[in-house]
């Protein structure tokens, strides 16, 4: 079920805050008293962020009272994610815990509060209150009409910190310090700059990027209720491990967190069944998956069409009606068009002229790098990028988005082709406007802005020169006055 209409959501107070163990996994810590925090909450509706709330010193159980409001389209989940404000570095993630707005059905139009204590994992809870004026409707509806979905934020940052579920790991970019080896494919995570890997903030294992879909162990640290354990459970992993205490020769690295096992003599434990070693400090957050070949269970699983902590893709019902739709319509490659020459390059592609074969139209086809851009992690900024061209249609100043499309290295996004060139180029080449057309192009920009205002939408430009060929090309100047 989505949701459509009006979203209001008070934060109260939230208990119990802990600091996870891949926070604190290099403390030293004489006491058992938990480390006092500087928790934040950020709120999310299907990604997108919409708020946080202030940061609050040194304390696991933060008051906040603070209220985000906002208008929800197409909306599935709202995500309250807590983090510890660091001085250096990115912040360290606390819990987080998400709410399907299909839960939130009784409570909408009736004047009625969803007031609730809601579980945070790994630790903690928080105090919610959530008012809904809408509609719902069904995940296989056809819309005639798709009113973009409303955010506020910027194309860096909040993205990139994304938090990736997968059977219970909350999977984040890591830039690691040191050599490390993957936890689940054995191989070493290559990179110097950047995010180079994936690490569980629970339970502290660290994978590559292409391979944190694939971890087939549920995480040991993850909260367990009884709703998440059905009785008729077909499949599980519970081999525990026999580990000893050992002296290693040579330098070794632990198959949990991947990094190397430091001392002269007992540096980690090793298991006498499946030969694993680890740190003494990750053997709580081992997942009892001896003997289990990692690999090879998940490559099972894809052939099965099934994947980790998902459901078979072979059980997606679709509907017939939207299947007839949809192939009726023609569908665009890159077959289909020519391409002529580059008119600009960038640090994820370039754009190219082509030209639709079979007609004389020609277009501004961008060309994207699916490498680099699972590489930094911009996976929600593409996508952001693609639902931003889209409201293009709706307004004349903008540079329209028709058709998207791929292959298995690249994407493409075809948009118009504006054949006049940049504001700078004009300014450069008349040295000085005169006022009738310095107005005529204040004119068009400005209505240009206050049309993606009205939809949410703040677009920053890394230089001070507004031009048609930037990252978002959703800027175009009619220079010749002809539209």
């Amino acid at each position: 079920m989505k949701f459509n209409g009006y979203l209001k959501l008070r934060i109260g107070e939230a208990l119990d805050l802990k600091p996870t163990t891949a926070s604190t996994r290099h403390s030293v810590i004489f006491n058992k008293a938990p480390l006092a925090l500087d928790p934040y909450m950020v709120v999310k509706v299907d990604e997108y962020k919409i708020g946080q709330t202030h940061t609050k010193q040194k304390t696991n159980q933060p008051t906040y009272n603070e209220e985000f409001c906002m208008n929800v389209n197409d909306g599935k989940q709202i995500e309250l994610a807590v983090f510890h404000d660091t001085p250096l570095g990115y912040d360290d993630f606390v819990a987080n815990c998400i709410i399907q707005f299909e839960d939130l059905i009784k409570t909408i139009n009736t004047g009625e509060n969803f007031e609730e204590w809601m579980d945070l994992e790994p630790e903690g809870k928080v105090y919610v209150t959530i008012t809904l004026n809408g509609s719902f409707t069904d995940d296989d509806a056809v819309m005639t009409v798709k009113t973009p979905k409303q955010f506020t934020r910027a194309r860096q940052g909040a993205v990139r910190r994304r938090i990736h579920q997968v059977n219970g790991h909350k999977f984040m970019s890591t830039f690691l310090r040191q050599p490390t080896f993957c936890f689940h494919c054995k191989e070493f995570i290559w990179g110097v700059f950047g995010k180079q890997g994936y690490q569980c903030q629970i339970c502290t294992c660290v994978v590559h990027k292409r391979c944190h879909q694939l971890v087939v162990t549920v995480c040991p640290r993850m909260k367990k209720t009884a709703k998440d354990q059905p009785i008729n459970q077909g499949f599980s992993i519970n081999v525990p491990h026999k580990f000893n205490h050992h002296n290693y020769k040579s330098p070794t690295f632990c198959d949990h967190c991947g990094s190397l096992l430091w001392g002269i003599v007992r540096q980690g434990l090793h298991c006498k069944i499946c030969k694993m070693n680890v740190h003494i400090r990750c053997q709580g957050n081992v997942a009892p998956n001896c003997g289990v070949n990692s690999v090879e269970l998940a490559n099972t699983l894809a052939e099965m069409g099934l994947q980790a902590g998902g459901l078979s893709k072979r059980n997606t019902i679709v509907p017939t009606t939207s299947t007839e739709s949809r192939q009726q319509m023609p569908r665009l490659g890159i077959s289909n068009f020519t391409f002529l020459q580059v008119l600009g390059k960038g640090s994820f592609g370039k754009v190219m002229l082509a030209k639709l074969n079979g007609k004389e139209r020609v277009f501004a086809v961008k060309v994207l790098k699916k490498d680099i851009i699972l590489q930094d992690d911009d996976v929600e900024c593409t996508m952001t990028e693609k639902r931003v061209l889209s409201l293009a249609r709706c307004h004349p100043y903008l540079t329209e988005l028709y058709c998207c499309f791929q292959t298995p290295d690249r994407l493409f996004f075809v948009m118009e082709f504006v054949n006049g060139g940049d504001l700078m180029f004009h300014i450069q080449k008349s040295r000085k406007f005169d006022e009738p057309r310095a107005r005529f192009y204040t004119a068009e920009i400005t209505s240009a802005l206050m049309f993606l205002h009205s939809k949410g939408i703040i677009y920053r430009s890394e230089s001070n020169t507004i031009h048609v060929q930037n990252k978002l090309q959703i800027l175009k100047m009619f220079i010749s006055g002809m539209l």
